[in-house]
């Protein structure tokens, strides 16, 4: 399958999709609520990735359930998750592929994610990557989060591309459906969430990996 029409920028979610953190995630919430004699199950969790913190919130206090403690279980989640990051938060396969096969061939690309820019900094720092994106649309920049297309819109206009020349690069079901929302090409790279009925209709593609990725990339410069 080749993409629908030529690409001029490519935009990217970063958890999940850049890096391997909502593993990590999700081991932080576990060890938290653990310490305190509870759990977290992968079903509660998968509703949660993609989310702003407020709806992430709503779902963990109606798991746990009316007196618990929410704000000192997500104070000890950051930690844990601080921790973490501290040690090392892998990259995903193909993430510097696809930024080298970019280079290569001109195209600019984004960020857009619903962390925060310290957030971003802390997980791609490390791996000296961060430099290799032109525009970074953090939550601190957004007025609405996805699903609203905003990130995308304002990543594309970071940019200086037209939304629907852009490549949305996207592991979560809101993201999938801001992108779309915004007019781009999507292409779903699953992690935690497996892809619906729904992400297919929205997307033009399913990959495997960024590794499939770079191959349509580069097949589109062979025409």
């Amino acid at each position: 399958m080749s993409l629908p029409r030529r690409v001029r920028a490519v935009v990217f979610d970063m958890d999940g999709l850049l890096v391997d953190t909502e593993q990590a995630v999700y081991a932080s919430m576990q060890r938290a609520s653990e310490a305190r004699g509870r759990d977290v199950p992968m079903d509660v969790f998968r509703r949660m990735v993609g989310l702003p913190r407020a709806a992430s919130d709503e779902i963990i206090s109606a798991h746990f359930g009316a007196g618990f403690d929410l704000e000192g279980w997500a104070e000890d989640t950051r930690g844990r998750m601080q921790e973490a990051i501290a040690a090392g938060v892998a990259l995903k396969a193909g993430v510097n592929e696809i930024l080298d096969h970019l280079d290569a061939v001109g195209l600019p690309r984004a960020i857009a994610t619903s962390s925060s820019l310290e957030a971003v900094h802390h997980s791609l720092g490390p791996h000296n990557v961060l430099d290799r994106f032109n525009a970074v649309i953090s939550r601190d920049v957004q007025v609405n989060s996805k699903p609203h297309p905003e990130p995308f819109l304002k990543a594309a206009a970071a940019l200086g591309v037209d939304p629907v020349d852009s490549l949305a690069l996207e592991d979560s079901h809101n993201g999938v459906r801001a992108a779309a929302a915004a007019g781009m090409m999507t292409i779903m790279v699953p992690d935690m969430l497996d892809p619906t009925e729904e992400m297919h209709s929205l997307c033009i593609r399913i990959a495997r990996d960024l590794h499939e990725v770079v191959e349509l990339l580069a097949a589109q410069e062979r025409l």
